[in-house]
């Protein structure tokens, strides 16, 4: 009985600290974004592909990688039309990715992530509900961080990056072509509340 306080006072140090880390002022948000950011540099680690693949697969799938891109700038922006017309371009770049060049475990493991990848896409261009879009654009972000980690980009490089409150502290993550974080769950409400997980090759 006697250790409860001790664990509800860490309990409660532990919810201070992640509020302030990315709940708090402007000012506060900007000085956590350059400590991770620095933290990030020493710790983060770097992922290369679980399969060798055919370096046309890898192209393609970068071509998604960078249509995806612009859907998360879009959704920084929090501008839901353009939301929209991106998820319809990452579209038609999921649809260039030729799963023939693929064989065996790696083309099982394609498959697996497709699905949801496809689903999502459209998940987002039917709706007009920003919120609804950002949820189905978690849905995309875990699938396609799985399909990056597994068969590369063709030597570009990916972030996965991290959102703790994101979701009613639920927490999301998402892929960037950038190590500075701008967050696409929350855009100008919370743009740098975020750190580097893993950097992906």
């Amino acid at each position: 009985m006697k250790t409860r306080p001790l664990f509800l006072a860490f309990t409660f140090g532990a919810l201070v600290l992640t509020l302030t880390n990315c709940g708090g002022q402007k000012q506060d948000e900007h000085e956590h974004a350059a400590t991770a950011e620095k933290e990030d540099e020493k710790t983060t680690p770097v992922s290369e592909p679980q399969f060798k693949v055919d370096a046309t697969f890898q192209s393609q799938l970068s071509d998604f990688f960078t249509a995806y891109i612009k859907l998360k700038d879009a959704f920084v922006a929090s501008d839901v039309e353009k939301v929209k017309a991106e998820a319809s371009a990452a579209d038609a770049a999921l649809a260039k990715v030729d799963m023939k060049l693929l064989s065996g475990a790696a083309h099982n493991d394609w498959m697996t992530y497709l699905s949801p990848l496809q689903d999502a896409l459209k998940e987002i261009q039917a709706t007009t509900d920003l919120e609804a879009q950002r949820k189905s654009f978690r849905t995309l972000s875990d699938n396609f961080y799985k399909a990056v980690k597994a068969f590369g980009l063709g030597g570009k490089e990916a972030y996965y990056e991290y959102c703790p409150m994101a979701f009613n502290n639920e927490g999301a993550y998402w892929l960037s072509d950038q190590s500075k974080i701008r967050n696409p769950y929350f855009g100008d409400q919370m743009l740098t509340c975020g750190v580097v997980k893993e950097t992906l090759k």
